[in-house]
Parts: C-alpha cells; sequence; structure tokens
C-alpha cells in the first residue's frame, strides 16, 4: 500500500522549501510547518511581508526575494494572498506548491489554483506536510486519517 502520494513525495524531495504565511508570533500552520521542515533537515526559507527575521533565519517578503532558487513553495496564507504567491510561482518557473488546509478552505482560492494550472502547475492541494514528514505526531497522524476517510487527502 503505498503511504504517500507521489505529488507529495515528489515535493518533500526538495530540500529547499519557502514558506509563505509564517508569523512572527509563531502560531500559524506555516509557522508549525516551518518548524518541522527545519528540525528534519530541510532548508525552509520563511516567507512575511513584515518580518526580517524568524526563528532565526532571514525572512523575506516575497518569493522574487529570495537569493537562490527554491525547490518547492508552501502556502500557508488567508486564501486572498495565496493567488499572488501563486503567480509570483509562475513567474519564478516554480512548479511544486502546495496549498495547505486541514479544515474549512485553509490556504486554497480558486484563482490561486487556475494560476497554478494555467502556468502547467498540477498544485497539491488541502492536507499538510506534517501530515508526512516522520515523525508524524498523533495530532496529524488523526488528522490524516480523517480526511482520508472523507477523501479530502490530497493524492
Amino acid at each position: 500500500m503505498k503511504t504517500v502520494p507521489e505529488s507529495i513525495a515528489s515535493f518533500l524531495e526538495g530540500k529547499r522549501i519557502a514558506v509563505a504565511g509564517v508569523s512572527r508570533k509563531g502560531d500559524t500552520a506555516a509557522s508549525f510547518i516551518l518548524k518541522k521542515l527545519l528540525k528534519s533537515g530541510y532548508e525552509p526559507v520563511p516567507v512575511n511581508p513584515h518580518a526580517d527575521e524568524i526563528d532565526g533565519l532571514k525572512c523575506y517578503p516575497d518569493l522574487k526575494s529570495i537569493p537562490n532558487p527554491v525547490d518547492a513553495v508552501m502556502i500557508a496564507t488567508h486564501p486572498d494572498q495565496s493567488a499572488a504567491i501563486a503567480e509570483q510561482c509562475a513567474e519564478l518557473g516554480i512548479t511544486k506548491v502546495w496549498f495547505h488546509r486541514s479544515f474549512g478552505e485553509g490556504s486554497v482560492s480558486e484563482k490561486a489554483i487556475e494560476t497554478c494550472r494555467k502556468a502547467g502547475t498540477e498544485p497539491i492541494v488541502g492536507g499538510c506536510p506534517l501530515m508526512y514528514i516522520e515523525p508524524v505526531d498523533i495530532f496529524h497522524s488523526c488528522t490524516k486519517w480523517w480526511l482520508g476517510k472523507r477523501g479530502q487527502i490530497p493524492v
């Protein structure tokens, strides 16, 4: 049985992942994703237009400001902001894009998904990398199981 969908395995193969939506308080899904990526040996790059540094890492106001290419972008912002980030991904040729969502709309917007698809990118829509990066905590293990039962897990 395949436990990690191919699109997610491909996304997580890259080591330099931009994380849009991190907060200065450290209380957002993006902030938890940033910390887990860092702890798991990735090179996460925080993106927040209102911060210079987050968790000891230089923070960038947008994707265009990041020196050196990133392998992927995790979008965990308000859905109103996700389309602008998707446009930056398209302009920069970033083809591995994941929109965070556990419950509700998360960071997903139809305009953002459409922007990705017009650029030739099939984004991962929904779920969270914390459901796949080992060790998976009990909350994300249960969330993965629950979303899977409801047919709401990325494939």
